[in-house]
């Protein structure tokens, strides 16, 4: 056996999970549930209409199928190479680092970095449910794949599913509560649910910061860059999210001035 076929086996079968994850999120989140596709957050007269909607959600779809035929490709390669087959627990810890890859992906580049949709649009704090699917179906099965790993993953492996689990916590911390860095347009802030839209102004207002715009639902607002001190005073005065890092610009999206 060449050591490349063994490598052409691990990555077919963790290709063909990060497809399945793909697969998961379009059929489940834009056909059944349809709580967002895949450009739901973009500006204009696009992000409503259907049939744009559709033709996007099928080019994400075939890009998932390409993907999937890439990873059967490669088991091919490697079965003809005659290379050892893995063991099932070792194919099912790749399938499931492929699956929860793509929803770690799918968060920081698609929802935070990019902001073209989120998980449910139609949520009064979508950052929330982001970090909330974001936990369940991509920190869960990365988890579950590390314990499944088996003895002839050495510590590549366990180092690589360790790092993407720390770039994600990372990521969702800092879409979270994203501390003010330099060259930040807008400051991103969630109140609490049930704040009064009285005293989400005299936070803004405590805060030295100027109001330039707020979600329909009235408890995330936009400001203008505010300073450590203010982020402090926006935190004391009820505020849940505060935050401007290219990260959590994707939230963004989900606003309207």
């Amino acid at each position: 056996m060449s050591p490349s076929a063994d490598r052409r086996a691990i990555a077919g079968y963790a290709m063909i999970g990060f497809a399945l994850g793909g697969f998961f999120d379009g059929i489940l989140l834009h056909q059944i549930l349809q709580w967002h596709h895949l450009l739901s957050a973009i500006d204009g007269p696009a992000a409503g209409d259907l049939r744009f909607q559709m033709v996007a959600d099928g080019v994400f779809h075939l890009a998932m199928y390409v993907i999937a035929l890439i990873g059967a490709g490669l088991l091919v390669a490697a079965r003809r190479a005659r290379s050892p087959g893995l063991s099932l627990r070792r194919m099912a810890a790749l399938v499931l680092a492929g699956f929860g890859t793509w929803h770690c992906v799918d968060a920081l580049l698609v929802h935070w970095v990019l902001g073209l949709h989120h998980i449910r649009m139609d949520a009064a704090q979508p950052i929330a449910w982001d970090i909330g699917w974001l936990a369940v179906f991509g920190g869960l099965p990365l988890v579950a794949a590390w314990l499944l790993r088996g003895p002839g993953e050495g510590p590549p492996a366990r180092r690589a599913v360790a790092a993407l689990l720390v770039a994600t916590a990372v990521a969702g911390l800092a879409a979270a509560a994203g501390p003010r860095i330099e060259g930040g347009a807008d400051t991103v802030v969630i109140f609490r649910a049930g704040t009064e839209p009285a005293a989400m102004l005299e936070a803004i207002a405590a805060a030295d910061t100027r109001l330039k715009g707020t979600a329909a639902h009235g408890t995330l607002w936009i400001v203008e860059p505010v300073s450590w001190t203010g982020l402090a005073t926006l935190y004391r005065h009820g505020a849940l999210i505060v935050g401007n890092t290219p990260v959590f610009g994707g939230c963004l999206a989900a606003t309207r001035a």
